[in-house]
């Protein structure tokens, strides 16, 4: 997860305990460890290689804030994401946006994801993503490279902080991060595992 403001009912809920905090954040239990990589694509790519170099999970699962795009999302929806864009980063002939395709399970709300490294901030940014995504966030596409390279299965799970009505971010995270926990502890978690039980 990229922040703390985001991890917090996780941590206290499974509950993890923090293990080391450098060069990142890891809080954990014998089971489960969940890093906080910081904001942006780079510290998410890093954070990801070195949770799976260090702890050699059997899949990782990227959770946390994204912007609706549009007027459909709702603060507080959780979805899965089954596709996931790079806006920032066309393709050099066609000038399409890169596509990621992370692993996907059955049964949940889905959307498509842009990742991009500039938070949006006005409603035009927004209009021209939703023509391609749902959410947006800061983080996800480099989780799913970084899990790509190291051929490690990945899952990624947002849920919507800001809209193009409603954007106090901060103020959202902490009314909406509680009950996200719960959808992943009580609806996503058992699904992950059983996937992998079976994989």
């Amino acid at each position: 997860m990229a922040t703390e403001l985001e991890a917090a009912p996780f941590i206290r809920e499974i509950p993890l305990v923090m293990g080391e905090s450098d060069p990142f954040r890891v809080y954990g239990n014998r089971r489960f460890r969940l890093i906080i990589s910081g904001i942006g694509k780079a510290n998410a790519a890093m954070a990801s290689a070195y949770l799976i170099r260090a702890f050699q999970p059997e899949f990782v699962v990227n959770l946390g804030a994204s912007g609706a795009t549009g007027i459909g999302p709702e603060l507080g929806q959780c979805y899965h994401i089954t596709k996931v864009i790079e806006p920032d980063r066309p393709d050099l002939r066609t000038d399409v946006p890169h596509e990621h395709v992370p692993d996907i399970l059955a049964g949940f709300p889905v959307a498509t994801l842009a990742t991009q490294d500039r938070p949006v901030r006005r409603a035009a940014e927004r209009r021209k993503l939703a023509a391609r995504a749902e959410l947006v966030d800061m983080e996800g596409a480099s989780v799913v490279q970084a899990c790509a390279a190291f051929h490690v299965k990945c899952f990624l799970f947002k849920f919507v902080s800001d809209t193009p009505k409603q954007s106090d971010v901060v103020r959202n995270i902490q009314e909406h991060r509680d009950a996200f926990y719960r959808f992943f502890a009580r609806s996503a978690l058992p699904e992950l595992l059983g996937a992998v039980r079976e994989g």
